[in-house]
């Protein structure tokens, strides 16, 4: 059984990424201001897994919410900008995980 770990904080305008966590490019802009970005998590198996690594990237500056699935190994994260890609790797390494790069 797979479960989908959500940390949410509030909420900015949905996108075509917010609903799906797939877009053309892996990142796409929301209308109100915020970036949706894929990420491929390596090591997730389960719920525990989702939550620990959805907490350590939720930390990051300018995170509106996080959205991890082990079944996938993908973690869709919203921010108010686009996010440097060595906070996320650094969160999800102090999570116990390897953040491959961008789906």
């Amino acid at each position: 059984m797979t479960a989908e770990t959500k940390t949410e904080l509030p909420q900015v305008a949905s996108g075509c990424c917010s609903s799906t966590g797939s877009c053309h490019d892996g990142a796409a802009e929301i209308p109100a201001g915020g970036v949706t970005t894929v990420y491929q998590v390596k090591g997730m198996t389960c719920g525990h897994c989702e939550g620990a690594v959805s907490s350590e990237i939720s930390e990051i500056a300018g995170v509106s919410s996080v959205t991890a699935v082990a079944a996938t190994g993908r973690v869709t994260v919203v921010s108010e900008a686009p996010l440097d890609e060595d906070a996320v790797r650094a969160a999800v390494d102090e999570a116990g995980y390897e953040l491959v790069g961008q789906a």
